[in-house]
Formats: C-alpha cells, sequence, structure tokens
C-alpha cells in the first residue's frame, strides 16, 4: 500500500485524493479512506463524506478568472496557456503544474474545511477578493494541493471512489455497522450545517423523516441464466429505463428521492395525491417513467420524454400535459414505519401489490412479474423488450432480502443487446486524465447522399492499443483544426452501439442516440458501405415512437 503521512489539513485531504486516483487496488484505497476517517479532523471528515457523495459546495468563481489569474502570475501569453490546456486536457490540472512551486520553509497547511468555507464566502465578495484568496491559495501550496484546490473551485471531481467503499471506511474507522452508516449519510444534509457527531455518532433510532433507504443495485448477467438457478427460485420483471427513485410518506408529508440521491418531490407535482393516500410510514422503491396512462393500462413512454424535465426549475402546465410521469414500484422497504428489508422479496412484493391494489389510483402501478416456465420461454420475451419500452429484464431472488449497494448473487440485471450502426470518423479530440495526451474523443457521421451528416460522440469501447492507433491515424491525417478539435479524412469506421434513439432538433441528424459508444472498430468495412441517414430514421420511426 502507499505510504500515509501523518500531516493534517489540507495537505492530509491531498494526499488521500492522490492515493485514491492513482491505485488500482480496492484495498489500498479502503486503508487510505480507513485511515483519515480515523484521524483527521471532524470538519474535514465530514466534508469528505460530502464530497465523495455528491454534496459539492457550489462555484463561486469562474474558471476564466482563474485562467486569468493563471496567465498574470506566469506570464505566459494566452496562446500558450490554450496550448498546454489542450495537451493536459484538464484545467484544474494544467493550471497547478503551471504555477511555480513555493519556495523556502514548508508550512503546514490550512484544514479542508478552512479552504471550502472561504470559498463560499467569495459569493459576496468582489473579483479582487477571490483573486486575492484564490493567487495566495495557489502560491502557498504544493502541486498537488494546488491540483485538489482547483477541483473543488471548479466542481469537477471524479474520484473513483464509490458510495459502498466510503461506507465501508467509515465502518473500519468508526466500528459502526455499514448498512446503518449508509442510511445516515443519506438523504438532505448539509455540511456546513450538520456536525460529524449529529451525522454519525447521534441516536440511531432518531430518525430523518425525509431519509430514504440506500439503494439496491444489481449485476450485469454475465453467463447463462440456467447458470444462477432454477426458474421457480426468481422472480422477473421488465428492466424500465426512467429514473430509479423512493418515494416516502411519513408522517403526512411526501418525499421523493432519485437514486443519485437527489430530493425531486418539486419536479413531480402528479405525486403529491400520494401524501394523502398512501399508508402513514411508506417507503417505496421503483422507477419514475413518462406513462401513457388509459383507463385501465398504462404504457412507457421513452427516455427522451422524461428529459424534458429532468433538470427544469420550475415544471408547466406543458410539461405536465406533453410528459405525464408515473411511478413503477417493484419493492417495498417500509410499511407501518417498520423497516421491510430483510423479510424475502416474495413477502416484500404481496405486501406491495396489496398496497397499490388499496391505493387505486393512476399515478402508482405496479411493475408487472413475468411469467415463465423455464430460461428458454424467459429469453423469448427477453426479446420483446423494446416493444414494452424497456432496456430488457430484472431477475431477483425470491428469497432475497433488500441490501445495501451492489451486491452479486440475489438481483441481475439481463438487458438486451444494443442496437447499432456503422459510420466513419470525421471529427477527434484529446481525452482526459491518462488520455490527455491522445485523441480519444470522436465524432461520427452516417452518409446521406453524397454529404455526411453527423449522429453521434462516443470516447469508450476501444482497446488502449486501439486508441494509440487511431491517435496516430488523427496525427498524420488532420485536415483541420478548430481549437481542440480535428477535422480528419473520413477513412476508420466503427461499429456504434446505443440503448435508444430519439428526435432532435439540436442534432443535424435529426435523431439522438442514447449512452452511445464504440462497439468495434470495423477494418473489414469500407467507408462506401457504412449506413445512411436513412437508416437512422427506419430505426426512429421503429424504436423512437412515443
Amino acid at each position: 500500500m502507499n505510504s500515509w503521512k501523518a500531516t493534517y489539513g489540507f495537505r492530509k485531504f491531498a494526499e488521500l485524493v492522490q492515493i485514491l486516483g492513482s491505485s488500482t487496488k480496492t484495498s489500498d484505497k479502503l486503508d487510505a479512506l480507513s485511515s483519515f476517517f480515523s484521524t483527521a479532523d471532524d470538519k474535514d471528515k465530514l466534508w469528505v463524506i460530502a464530497i465523495f457523495s455528491g454534496r459539492r459546495p457550489r462555484r463561486t468563481i469562474k474558471t476564466s478568472m482563474m485562467v486569468k489569474w493563471c496567465m498574470d502570475i506566469t506570464g505566459i501569453p494566452e496562446w500558450l496557456f490554450a496550448e498546454c490546456y489542450h495537451t493536459v486536457g484538464d484545467l484544474a490540472e494544467t493550471i497547478a503544474l503551471l504555477i511555480p512551486d513555493r519556495e523556502g520553509k514548508e508550512e503546514e497547511s490550512a484544514s479542508l474545511h478552512h479552504y471550502l468555507v472561504q470559498l463560499q464566502s467569495l459569493s459576496q465578495k468582489d473579483e479582487a477578493a477571490q483573486e486575492s484568496l484564490v493567487r495566495n491559495s495557489w502560491l502557498n501550496m504544493s502541486k498537488e494541493e494546488r491540483f485538489v484546490f482547483n477541483k473543488l473551485i471548479t466542481g469537477n471531481f471524479r474520484i473513483g471512489v464509490s458510495q459502498q467503499m466510503m461506507v465501508n471506511a467509515l465502518a473500519k474507522a468508526l466500528g459502526q455497522e455499514a448498512s446503518g452508516i449508509a442510511h445516515r449519510i443519506s438523504g438532505q444534509w448539509d455540511p456546513f450545517e450538520i456536525t460529524f457527531e449529529a451525522l454519525l455518532g447521534g441516536d440511531p433510532d432518531q430518525k430523518d423523516l425525509s431519509k430514504p433507504y440506500p439503494f439496491y443495485l444489481a449485476y450485469a448477467l454475465d453467463s447463462e441464466p440456467g447458470e444462477i438457478g432454477q426458474p421457480h427460485e426468481w422472480q422477473a420483471e421488465w428492466k424500465w429505463d426512467g429514473i430509479r427513485g423512493q418515494i416516502i410518506q411519513r408522517e403526512n408529508r411526501l418525499f421523493v428521492w432519485s437514486r443519485g440521491e437527489e430530493l425531486m418531490t418539486e419536479k413531480f407535482p402528479e405525486f403529491a395525491v400520494l401524501k394523502d393516500i398512501m399508508p402513514a410510514g411508506t417507503v417505496v422503491d421503483g422507477e419514475i417513467l413518462c406513462i401513457d396512462q388509459h383507463e385501465t393500462s398504462w404504457k412507457a413512454l421513452p427516455f427522451a420524454l422524461l428529459q424534458t424535465r429532468i433538470g427544469r426549475k420550475n415544471v408547466t402546465r406543458k410539461h405536465l400535459k406533453e410528459s405525464p410521469v408515473g411511478f413503477i414500484a417493484y419493492d417495498l422497504l417500509e410499511l407501518g414505519g417498520i423497516d421491510y428489508r430483510d423479510r424475502p422479496l416474495c413477502e416484500r412484493r404481496e405486501k406491495l401489490e396489496a398496497m397499490i391494489q388499496q391505493i387505486n389510483h393512476p399515478v402508482i402501478h405496479c411493475s408487472p412479474v413475468l411469467a415463465f416456465d423455464s430460461w428458454a420461454m424467459l429469453s423469448e420475451t427477453r426479446e420483446t423488450a423494446r416493444e414494452h419500452g424497456s432496456e430488457g429484464l430484472m431477475l431477483k431472488r425470491r428469497s432475497s432480502v433488500y441490501q445495501t449497494g451492489r451486491k452479486r448473487g440475489d438481483w441481475y440485471k439481463w438487458k438486451i443487446d444494443p442496437l447499432t450502426i456503422d459510420g466513419v470518423m470525421i471529427y477527434a479530440q484529446k481525452g482526459h486524465g491518462r488520455r490527455s495526451n491522445l485523441f480519444t474523443d470522436y465524432t461520427f457521421a452516417v452518409r446521406d447522399g453524397d454529404k455526411l451528416v453527423s449522429f453521434a460522440k462516443a470516447y469508450s469501447g476501444l482497446t488502449d492499443k486501439e486508441f494509440a492507433e487511431v491517435d496516430s491515424f488523427v496525427k498524420r491525417n488532420a485536415v483541420e483544426k478548430f481549437g481542440p478539435v480535428r477535422t480528419v479524412k473520413p477513412e476508420l469506421v466503427f461499429e456504434i452501439a446505443f440503448e435508444g434513439i430519439a428526435a432532435s432538433s439540436r442534432h443535424k441528424s435529426g435523431v439522438a442516440l442514447r449512452f452511445p459508444r464504440i462497439n468495434r472498430w470495423r477494418k473489414d468495412k469500407p467507408v462506401s458501405e457504412i449506413n445512411t441517414l436513412d437508416d437512422l430514421k427506419q430505426m426512429l420511426e421503429r424504436y423512437g415512437k412515443r
């Protein structure tokens, strides 16, 4: 394992980030996190939990100002900064590398909490005060500290730490049960307003009414279904393409949470009626979907419709009419204030069906359980998933309890094969992180008569060796340069895989693909044989209908 320095303050956090970002061993990351939680100041520990669980402070400084201040300190011209940025591929790292290291005796840094409080206070101050704080901080930090400090400013913190890893590290450091910690750190809390002791050291029975349960996640089925057991041991449902969420009714108050722990109650006013008709002390797990509601049935609508409501502060009558949502429930976590998660799925499902039947309201439905006598029969059902607006199947062991995080053995997702289309690469851009020196972000086009029309961007799906080959091709065959983007000769053909397709007025092709990625490099196919815009439109007609 990487050595852990017994230092405190912001430097300790920077060292933690360096270990988490560079280590490939889960055990090293877990040990580093556990060591931090065992020795750091409580305020810093609270902020690490907040940052790594997505509760990042709001941005108070524009990145354009950071660029300006960096050029003033270093004296480099704008064109040279741009070249450095394009080579490094990350603004925070570029600035960290360009600012000169401090001279003289190394002093102990202030705390993580100190810097975050100072950064938040800048929202009420002028540019001169902002510049003074940032410049002084840069010049008194090491390169590694500057990098982390800049990431805090920009909010672009992508460190390979799962929620479960952080929970396990806290459990190890504090000697508490991981499941209890996972529940305590979920929900709505503000690191500026709560203490570490209040979050994790208080009475475990003192429940926040709004607090959701940690979500149970499924593994992808990577074998034949017959290898996981007999059909009668399993429950099969459609895998819906929506927003995973929990609806909570406690003490006549309603809360709607997303899997990302975002409180979304106000974004879905359709669910407000459940406050008065759902039993008190109820928590239901399920999927938020746009649905086409009929008198006795409903149909899932494309995710693209739901996207029109995501991220909007205000939901208008037009949204309510054109993108009506429903909650498709598939698990019961709490009923009458009693935690049901340790009960078998078959029992939870029975209670869920009875409750929703009693509610009898079109805004909430049970996710249908699919009947099957054999895996072969279920496999045939799976092939019809897109006709039901689904991505495939969920397989859940009927005896399973509701666990925390991603656990192997009881819940699997058995997705259908993705849609694919062949396109030619027309643009390339350098990647980020370890790929910042390689052209790894590509734009692809299909044929439209004698023209090429862009239809998708993708940056994953190739091996390191293949990325290096494409990078070499781009450098040898770049035609034009637009900032970091290179136009290349349209010669390399790739098969692009995607999960769904929808009409889009924002794209030249008129379509938008869901989760596009490179499926394979078609070295066997000439550009003359790539797909056409008509092929895309036919896919849209077949799979993108309402």
